[in-house]
This record gives C-alpha cells, sequence and structure tokens, in this order.
C-alpha cells in the first residue's frame, strides 16, 4: 500500500506569502467570497457572545481587545477575517472584531497581522484597540432596538 504523504502546517503568514506569490498585486480587487466570511451572526447571537467573553475575562491576566481594519482585498480580507475567528475572536461587524485574550496572544496576534500587511502592496490598517470591562460595559449600540446593559448587568430579583 502507498504511504501517505505528511502534510507540514504553514503558518498564517507564510499563507498570504503564497497567495502574493499566486498573483495578489497592488490595487487589483479580489472580489471573490470565500466560505461566506462576510456573513455575521444575528445581533442576539453577538451579544450572548460578548456576555460570555466579559464573563470569562475576569482573570487579572486576561485583557479585552477590538481589533479593527479597512483592508481592500478580499482574499487577503477574508484570510485575516478567518485567522481571527480560529483565534477565538467574535465578530461584531464585518470588520470588526473582539478578543479576549492574555498578552501573549495579543502580541501573537499583533504580530501575525503586522507581518501579512507588510507582505504585499497595500493601502490597508489594522487597529488593536485594548477595552476594560466597565468601558466595554458602557458600549451603546445606535441603531438596533438593543440594550447592551441588559446582557452584562447581572438581573436584581426580590423576593418576598
Amino acid at each position: 500500500m502507498g504511504r501517505k504523504k505528511k502534510q507540514t502546517e504553514i503558518s498564517f503568514a507564510e499563507q498570504i506569502r503564497l497567495i502574493k506569490r499566486a498573483g495578489l498585486r497592488g490595487n487589483k480587487a479580489l472580489t471573490r467570497e470565500v466560505d461566506g466570511l462576510d456573513e455575521l451572526d444575528n445581533l442576539d447571537e453577538r451579544l450572548n457572545k460578548i456576555l460570555n467573553m466579559v464573563k470569562q475575562s475576569q482573570k487579572s491576566t486576561t485583557m479585552l481587545y477590538f481589533i479593527m481594519y479597512d483592508i481592500e482585498h478580499n482574499k487577503v480580507r477574508n484570510y485575516i477575517a478567518r485567522y481571527l475567528i480560529e483565534k477565538g475572536c467574535i465578530r461584531l461587524q464585518k470588520s470588526v472584531f473582539l478578543a479576549s485574550s492574555d498578552r501573549k496572544e495579543f502580541d501573537e496576534i499583533a504580530g501575525t497581522l503586522k507581518e501579512i500587511n507588510e507582505v504585499y502592496d497595500n493601502h490597508d490598517s489594522i487597529v488593536l484597540v485594548p477595552v476594560s470591562t466597565d468601558e466595554l460595559k458602557s458600549m451603546r449600540i445606535i441603531g438596533q432596538e438593543k440594550d447592551l446593559k441588559l446582557y452584562l448587568d447581572k438581573p436584581n430579583t426580590l423576593i418576598f
């Protein structure tokens, strides 16, 4: 019987280098959507994920942060979205994620995104913004009939 060839895993940054070699150049727009990554969970599901992330971030070594990007190439944007989802980030909007991790993983994610951004000619930007739990609880959602406080505040019950 034939032997199966063992596949070696390549880093996310190396995947982007391979994409570049395959033809990612300049401002050429790549319009193919990959695996429905542009679709979002409904707002209730996203708010519940935020609530769970806030509950889990109570450890002193854990930090909350937003990752936001403006990336012109669809293929690169979809690879980055997939990478962030695999890292456990919650997609709040198409180009905004909320993450909770320790400082080491924050630095790893920031380093990987920086390396990817340097691989190809672009005018893109990626922003990572640390945020406290209190600041997150003060977040307001405009345009939807949702109050984040209902999700984040503990309900008070009085029993007589």
